[in-house]
């Protein structure tokens, strides 16, 4: 390998959604950093099964109208 071309790996905290830490290796940031996720195997639809319907702006809406004249009903 060519040296000084890889960054630092290193040894960081991640957090789970529900609160739990584990330690593991990442090039993120500096050593000791914390990565706090948003989504994880703990809450995320696909492993969970329950999913939630989040209609930003009225997406959903929108898109109902304007594909309503295809005479689709649900």
């Amino acid at each position: 390998m060519k040296a000084d071309i890889h960054p630092d790996y290193h040894e960081i905290n991640v957090v789970m959604t529900d609160g739990s830490t584990f330690k593991t290796r990442s090039t993120l940031g500096k050593p000791g950093d914390t990565l706090r996720l948003d989504i994880d195997p703990k809450s995320h639809p696909a492993w969970t099964g329950v999913q939630k319907l989040l209609d930003p702006g009225g997406q959903i809406a929108k898109f109902n109208k304007r594909f309503a004249s295809f005479g689709l009903k649900r």
